[in-house]
């Protein structure tokens, strides 16, 4: 079983794209802290991020892509001492096409984003850096050039099923994104993301990923990972930043949190299924963790999730700004200053 698959699909990333930002000459644009996870990728030409909050400016090459997992504020340039506009002005001015800043169009940006489930900030976002640079060099950055390309494309001549397909692309993007991370050295990451890049920790993951309800104990995971009881307790903690089996009860009450926000099944199933003997064992360790009884956190997230997602389906594509929704039918937003 793989962690990392197994996350991203509780969390169901859905992802938008925004309108393209053509540019020249002297030219900045400051953009708004996004609500959700934002990225842009440069086509064509270069520019220079700043990110609210982290230090220094970031070259941006032709190729390269960057993934904002905070809600901070950021400037694009061409000329870092150019007086950035706002990005809701030229946005809005754009009128279905692309916007623009400066006075030429040796620059071009895709720009998007993702919405994620409710559980993200804690599964996957607070485990990245505010701002994940992607160089065009990279080997990843190949899959990103072709994913940049046909998006690109897929706007731009408007063919059946266009948006849906770029969406999916999108998402491609994202997950090549998460593997640079995984195989950059020194750990980029902290918690479970850190511990998929260590051998010994990983297999442990896999398993309990595998099997989350089995009775697993820490030398039950040790057999696994092939060393001893002690040295994955040390080494689990060290990158995962809690023990074996703390990470276990975790993982089973995100699996117990996902199925009362998208299911009707009856509590004591949900216990079962993932590894508690009875439904009050369950409440027990949900509360703890999660602060609320299994059955007060399905009435208090179903039926807004549910709802939710029905707004993004029917109205999202009309809308100047995206919807907060995690459902697959995501959006594609053609005069957005996100």
């Amino acid at each position: 079983m793989d962690p990392l698959q197994d996350v991203l699909t509780l969390l169901d990333p859905a992802a938008y794209l925004s309108a393209g930002l053509v540019a020249g000459g002297s030219w900045a644009v400051r953009f708004e802290p996004p609500a959700g996870v934002k990225f842009n990728a440069v086509s064509r030409g270069s520019c220079l991020l700043t990110v609210d909050g982290v230090p220094g400016t970031i070259p941006l090459a032709e190729g390269d892509c960057f993934l904002l997992t905070r809600p901070r504020g950021f400037v694009l340039a061409g000329d870092p001492e150019a007086f950035p506009v706002p990005a809701g002005l030229i946005f809005a001015a754009a009128a279905g096409g692309p916007a623009r800043a400066g006075t030429g169009d040796e620059v071009a940006l895709l720009g998007g984003g993702f919405d994620f489930g409710a559980r993200a900030r804690d599964l996957l976002l607070d485990a990245l850096p505010p701002v994940v640079h992607v160089p065009a060099g990279t080997r990843e950055a190949g899959t990103l050039r072709w994913a940049i390309g046909r998006i690109d494309a897929e706007l731009r001549e408007g063919r059946p099923a266009s948006g849906l397909l770029a969406e999916h692309l999108a998402v491609v993007m994202l997950i090549e994104i998460l593997r640079l991370r995984l195989s950059t050295t020194p750990a980029p990451v902290s918690g479970w993301l850190a511990g998929l890049g260590d051998p010994v920790v990983a297999a442990a993951l896999r398993a309990v990923h595998a099997r989350p309800a089995y009775p697993w104990t820490v030398a039950g995971l040790a057999r696994e990972a092939a060393v001893s009881r002690s040295t994955l307790a040390a080494r689990f903690r060290a990158l995962v930043g809690r023990g074996p089996l703390d990470y276990l009860t975790g993982w089973r009450l995100e699996l117990a949190a996902d199925r009362l926000r998208r299911g009707t099944d009856p509590i004591a199933v949900i216990a079962r299924d993932i590894g508690y003997g009875s439904e009050s064992a369950l409440s027990v360790a949900f509360k703890r963790v999660l602060g609320d009884s299994p059955a007060a956190y399905r009435s208090r997230h179903s039926a807004g999730s549910r709802n939710q997602r029905s707004f993004s389906k029917e109205s999202g594509r009309s809308s100047p700004a995206p919807s907060a929704g995690s459902g697959r039918s995501a959006m594609i937003e053609r005069a957005s200053s996100r």
